[in-house]
């Protein structure tokens, strides 16, 4: 079975720090990571290949060359390959520019049985890639799966609906987005970190896939900023002042007794 699994550079979201004056989020100076849903649909692409063969292949796209040191994180995991998109023109175009983008890479790399996605990416959590990028290229689409077993040439996905679970079937070639409960992203031993700096990683540009420009990304942000939030600054002092603590916080809601 030939994999893709496409997945997202963002920063690192525990290390991520708000500007107390306009509530904007400090992005300078913080590292790239590999989005944590993205690292399950990963995982889950090696387990496949562990159980039935084939490869694995990581794909994504960025703006700047710090992809090619994040990407060797998903080959460290067990990605036979990676194929990478940079190019300052796809730098931060929102989902629709980005499935656009996914979809002529994909056609480019060409046959492929199964492609795997995180069901939406750590910072923006939109959730619209994965079906987006079976509509554009004409799949069958599997989402917020928790198991995937390849059965007789195709796939059994159960999904996870919050208040039941479904189990599906689908032909193949297909995608699947995951969920974060589907597994424990392997981390990586230091002899397979030695080993994905000699793996191959394609890299491409934007008029490599045909595009003279950035695709037109539809919508537009125009903000992204922390919701307010204000301190009551209360100070517990004296012989009792755990007391009123904890009845403080009784008193919102943070403890129940």
């Amino acid at each position: 079975m030939d994999i893709i699994v496409c997945v997202k550079q963002i920063v690192d979201l525990k290390q991520l720090r708000i500007q107390r004056e306009t509530r904007e989020p400090i992005l300078e100076g913080l590292p790239w990571v590999i989005s944590d849903v993205d690292k399950n649909a990963l995982e889950a692409a090696v387990r496949l290949k562990e159980a039935v063969g084939g490869t694995v292949t990581a794909l994504s796209l960025g703006g700047t060359p710090k992809l090619k040191e994040t990407i060797k994180e998903a080959l460290a995991m067990g990605a036979d390959s990676a194929t990478l998109i940079i190019d300052p023109l796809l730098a931060g175009n929102g989902p629709a520019a980005t499935v656009e983008v996914l979809a002529k890479a994909i056609q480019k790399i060409g046959r492929y049985d199964l492609l795997l996605l995180g069901e939406a990416s750590a910072d923006n959590y939109s959730g619209q890639v994965g079906p987006r990028l079976a509509e554009l290229l004409g799949l069958p689409q599997v989402t917020f799966a928790i198991s995937i077993e390849p059965v007789d040439g195709r796939l059994r996905v159960k999904r996870s609906l919050e208040d039941s679970l479904e189990i599906v079937e689908t032909p193949l070639p297909a995608l699947v987005t995951v969920l974060n409960e589907i597994n424990e992203p392997r981390i990586p031993a230091l002899t397979q970190i030695l080993r994905a700096g000699r793996k191959p990683v394609t890299e491409w540009k934007a008029a490599d896939l045909g595009l003279s420009g950035a695709p037109d990304p539809l919508t537009e942000v125009v903000s992204n900023v922390a919701p307010k939030s204000t301190r009551k600054g209360q100070v517990f002092s004296g012989d009792d002042a755990v007391g009123r603590l904890v009845d403080a916080l009784v008193r919102e809601g943070v403890v129940a007794l």
